[in-house]
């Protein structure tokens, strides 16, 4: 059997994997607007709030992304790295 190493947290492309999530949420609130019209009213009301949680979601990983941006330009700890 092969032994388990401990991966070190890497951070490095971290902003860039937000980003892309930020991304992703916002293609899947697109899509979900664009079926709205196709929908009955309580499909819409579905629509609406996970929409409003992508929202959400997505203001919370822009915060994110600053944090990791500051964290970036400021040296990470080689504790982290």
């Amino acid at each position: 059997m092969g032994t388990n190493k401990h991966n070190p947290d890497n951070r490095l492309d971290n902003v860039e994997k937000i980003q892309d999530a930020i991304e992703n949420t916002e293609e899947n609130i697109t899509a979900a607007n664009e079926t709205l019209s196709f929908s009955s009213g309580e499909e819409k009301q579905a629509i609406q709030a996970k929409n409003e949680r992508r929202r959400k979601s997505i203001d919370g990983m822009k915060e994110e992304m600053q944090d990791e941006q500051e964290a970036r330009e400021s040296g990470y700890s080689n504790d982290n790295i």
